[in-house]
């Protein structure tokens, strides 16, 4: 009998565009965190830096509840407009509202006040940001089955998601350093940044909840399937693709915003050798060095992208992968030799650091969804709610991972917060040794276990066609053909 090859219409380049919009949405959030939350932390809300990470902490801890918990409900919900478009409807607007309590920086001065306040901001903006990320990245297997179509819709949202990122890292320094000169408080700064990005961030998913259609399908098959949590939690940590994929997930994003947590760090304490408004003169003026930096790092990346898209056509994105960490290593392991001063250096490994960061935003969510199919073939149900709900975890995870693990360091390395009014603050040599460190040389650490995860994946482009065939006959034969 011959193979039944299942053929899908190809999206439009509207529906990706839309679609891949929210990722600006996502990252503009995640973005702020990533880079600017711990210094935030320490240098606006003068929060102890262990203090400080025990609040990122605790707020993953109720991560791990309301994370799955979304996801389910995402299954679950039967409404005319589907089961994950109600929640970007109902939770866009507060979702952008979460940046400005994420960012306020309490007037107390307790240490520990301030560390209850911050945990509970942390808490209610990641709740708002769970109950409208996890739906919407749900909706990537939905759109298409499709293995190389799925690499392609992805492509669109690194797009959007490297876009927000590189404005973000690159206004947000700019901003807090021009509403300093103004006459206005980082604290009021750092607000300015929320409500400009926090607005921008609602609107891609009001847009998605208008033009982005779910496939009815799928929302009958969960409905005549429907499991317990538990049951559909066991169910998950059977299927082994999932299993690989959430380790290199996790391995993948835990170097990145542990390299871009440090990142301002180390320009400002070592190569700027403390200069607290270090800048780069371009154009005849000054803009911030993160600022330059971070630009540099993500133009590049955004260029990056329609090579990496191509390479994963032609040799697998598992194989792609593996080639982009593989040069990202060696990157992070030279930062380790830039010296204070260097900043010609520091934007050329930038802009090499850029052609693997590609590789980084892209792959890993492109691989991701082909879990799906495996388990529909195993079990008959499709749970995309629940598998992007643990997903979403992992991805927060890594975020608080990072800031707790370098604030720990940092404060067991010594580090002070500089006093409020100055300009220029040297930290103690230990202290710069660790910063070097955790920058660099440990991130490449945590690359070689993301490209040894990557080697032993299971699923390539032909198993998971084999598995779209198995799929397809299995469909064909609940209901054949009439007449």
């Amino acid at each position: 009998m011959a193979a039944i090859t299942p053929t899908t219409p190809p999206l439009s380049r509207w529906t990706r565009i839309v679609y891949g919009s929210g990722d600006w949405g996502m990252a503009s959030f995640g973005t702020l965190r990533q880079i600017f939350y711990a210094i935030f932390l320490t240098d606006v809300v003068g929060l102890d830096a262990r203090l400080a990470s025990f609040a990122a902490l605790m707020g993953v801890i109720w991560d791990a509840i309301n994370d799955p918990i979304v996801g389910t409900l995402s299954d679950r919900v039967q409404s005319r407009w589907g089961r994950r478009r109600p929640f970007l409807l109902i939770f866009a607007i507060p979702y952008g509202l979460g940046f400005l309590l994420l960012w306020w920086a309490p007037p107390w001065q307790s240490q520990w006040a301030l560390m209850l306040s911050v945990t509970l901001a942390f808490m209610i903006s990641d709740t708002l940001q769970t109950l409208v990320i996890v739906p919407f990245l749900s909706l990537t297997p939905e759109i298409t089955p499709d293995y190389d179509e799925r690499t392609s819709l992805t492509g669109y949202r690194t797009f959007f998601n490297l876009l927000a990122s590189l404005t973000t890292a690159v206004a947000a320094p700019i901003i807090v350093d021009s509403a300093l000169a103004g006459g206005l408080t980082q604290q009021q700064g750092y607000l300015l940044v929320a409500a400009i990005f926090g607005a921008g961030a609602a609107i891609p998913f009001l847009l998605i909840f208008a033009f982005v259609r779910e496939d009815p399908r799928h929302a009958a098959a969960a409905q005549a399937h429907r499991q317990s949590f538990a049951a559909t939690s066991r169910t998950a940590w059977r299927n082994v693709p999932f299993r690989f994929a959430t380790l290199l997930y996790m391995l993948n994003w835990i170097t990145f915003d542990l390299v871009a947590l440090m990142l301002p760090f180390f320009l400002v304490y070592w190569i700027a050798g403390g200069d607290l408004l270090a800048s780069v003169t371009i154009a005849g003026g000054p803009i911030a060095l993160e600022s330059v930096v971070l630009g540099l790092l993500l133009i590049t990346a955004v260029l990056a992208l329609p090579f990496w898209t191509w390479l994963s056509g032609r040799v697998g994105k598992r194989r792609a992968y593996m080639i982009g960490m593989s040069f990202w290593a060696v990157v992070q392991t030279l930062l380790l030799l830039v010296r204070p001063g260097q900043v010609g250096l520091v934007l050329l490994m930038a802009v090499l650091a850029g052609i693997s960061v590609s590789t980084a935003h892209v792959l890993p969510d492109a691989i991701f969804p082909d879990v799906i199919e495996w388990d529909e073939l195993r079990t008959g149900q499709r749970h995309e709610g629940i598998y992007y709900g643990i997903k979403n975890f992992i991805r927060k995870l890594t975020g608080a991972v990072a800031i707790f693990l370098a604030l720990q360091v940092l404060g067991w390395f010594g580090y002070q917060s500089p006093p409020a009014g100055l300009t220029q603050f040297s930290q103690s040599p230990t202290t710069l040794s660790a910063i070097r460190v955790l920058t660099g040389p440990f991130g490449a650490l945590m690359l070689l276990g993301a490209i040894v995860t990557a080697y032993y994946y299971p699923l390539t482009r032909e198993r998971h066609a084999r598995i779209r065939q198995l799929l397809a006959r299995r469909e064909a034969r609940r209901n054949p053909p009439a007449g």
